[in-house]
């Protein structure tokens, strides 16, 4: 049975949805051993309310990970690995920016956070960073993307070629609508995302 989106993220997601294919995905920094602390940006302060604002998101893949060839994430919530099928109870890993100042690492949104991305029709976590080296503040990821926060979702990838995983990458990108805190029972297209089509939804 095909579900519908709310008229509200139906619209919204249309009136976001603008592809960026010049910018590439950007991979993550794994295996940090840092005292960490989560950051409480603007857009996660009401905690007990959903809310829907634009965001930039990449995916990134089995292939292009840190490291390349593996399904490593630096804050485990939900399982050990990046994984997910989309679903409120499964949620798919994705991965924010973050800093690090006097050795202490800061989220740009929570661990365990959980978003919906209406044109993905995916329920995403919080599991893992993006942005390399010792001043991740400096990067893309922290910094963002046009205004708009910048997150990268785990698309997966294995079970296809490393050139169909990038392919799919490049599909998702785009500034897009996100629902921070969501509710259940939203549509979800449910699976992985590079082995079940890449679907993009308008």
């Amino acid at each position: 049975m095909q579900q519908r989106l709310p008229g509200f993220l139906l619209a919204a997601a249309a009136a976001l949805s603008q592809p960026a294919c010049a910018e590439t995905p950007v991979s993550r920094a794994r295996g940090l051993d840092l005292n960490t602390s989560a950051a409480t940006p603007a857009e996660t302060r009401v905690a007990s309310g959903s809310r829907q604002f634009a965001i930039y998101l990449t995916g990134y893949t089995w292939w292009d990970n840190t490291p390349p060839g593996s399904a490593e994430i630096a804050r485990p919530v939900l399982r050990q690995r990046a994984g997910g099928s989309g679903t409120f109870a499964n949620p798919i890993t994705i991965a924010v920016g973050h800093s690090i100042v006097n050795g202490r690492q800061t989220l740009d949104y929570p661990e365990g956070t959980r978003f919906y991305l209406p044109r993905l029709r995916k329920y995403a976590i919080v599991e893992d960073v993006c942005g390399d080296g010792a001043t991740p503040q400096a990067g893309p990821c922290h910094t963002g993307h046009n205004g708009h926060p910048w997150l990268d979702i785990w698309i997966g990838g294995r079970g296809v070629s490393p050139e169909e995983s990038d392919s799919c990458a490049r599909r998702i990108t785009a500034v897009q609508s996100a629902v921070i805190n969501p509710p259940r029972g939203l549509p979800v297209h449910e699976g992985e995302i590079a082995t079940r089509g890449c679907k993009v939804f308008s």
